[in-house]
């Protein structure tokens, strides 16, 4: 019976070698598939899932008689990673073909399934290469999301522009932050990364955006605006904790922007304030819910 689970496991991968030779256009899939039935043969070899983590001794043997059966390196962990990406997908994670196995190998280890569907949606709709997911995985994007958006995501409710705003925001740079202006030259200089942290559909209009409020001048630190949900958005930069009159402020610049840019197909403009400490009592009395803050951090 062992033998026969060696045997189907041998050619699985033997055909998967000859297919990705021929088919080159489908190979991933095929590679997904094949890697998955061997992960359903490992564990029934094994007897079961809860005596899989015991048999380890059996996929030793098995990888030294694949190496020197098919001249291809199917090692111990290799093989473990087959058998951990079939109980992956049996415990709900989604199968999709758009991803690699690399883009897998990295999903693995993460065993919350909440979490593995949101990476795999990341990858699936922002084309993410593996490395990106590496990347987005070591700088605990998901855990950053607030408590609201991962309920939202596991109940499937509609989400909308301030659901996917991490917190707190992650700002590379190895300058100094002492003061806005060196704050702002920091996103600046990494702008795309920025807008990558805010979430979905964001771009850049300007920094030190001028706008007249009566007879004098006032600057918005930066304007942007987000093309998915068709609205302008402030971000006013603070290297203080959060203070009530910095609400104030943001919203004279957002009604400014709602009166003297918005189009009437345009949604209202959106609020934020990046700041070194929040104060969540302050945004707890804040009535205007377009307005939010984030606290941010340097790498």
């Amino acid at each position: 019976m062992e033998n026969n689970y060696y045997n189907q496991i041998k050619d699985i991968l033997t055909y998967n070698e000859v297919y990705k030779k021929v088919k080159d256009y489908s190979k991933n899939r095929n590679d997904l598939e094949s890697y998955l039935s061997v992960g359903k043969l490992l564990i029934e070899a094994q007897g079961g899932e809860k005596r899989a983590k015991y048999g380890d001794g059996l996929i030793k043997e098995y990888s030294k008689r694949l190496t020197n059966e098919l001249g291809k390196k199917y090692d111990v962990t290799t093989l473990k990673r087959m058998r951990q990406f079939y109980l992956m997908i049996q415990k709900g994670a989604p199968l999709v073909h758009q991803l690699s196995w690399s883009h897998y190998i990295r999903l693995i280890p993460l065993k919350n399934i909440e979490k593995i569907r949101y990476y795999i949606n990341r990858c699936v709709n922002n084309k993410l290469t593996r490395n990106q997911l590496q990347n987005i995985i070591n700088n605990k994007e998901y855990e950053r999301l607030p408590e609201s958006t991962k309920n939202k995501l596991i109940i499937k409710e509609e989400t909308n522009i301030k659901d996917f705003i991490k917190s707190p925001i992650v700002i590379n740079t190895d300058k100094k932050i002492i003061n806005e202006k060196a704050l702002k030259l920091a996103i600046l200089e990494n702008i795309e990364n920025f807008l990558y942290e805010l979430g979905e559909g964001f771009a850049f209009i300007g920094s030190e955006y001028k706008i007249k409020l009566g007879n004098e001048y006032n600057y918005i630190d930066l304007l942007l605006c987000n093309m998915k949900y068709n609205c302008y958005v402030i971000i006013e930069l603070k290297v203080t904790e959060l203070k009530k009159e910095h609400i104030g402020q943001i919203e004279t610049y957002m009604n400014y922007i709602d009166k003297n840019l918005k189009t009437i197909n345009q949604d209202k403009t959106i609020g934020i304030i990046i700041c070194k400490k929040d104060n969540h009592f302050i945004m707890e009395y804040v009535s205007d819910k377009r307005i939010l803050s984030r606290e941010y951090i340097t790498i």
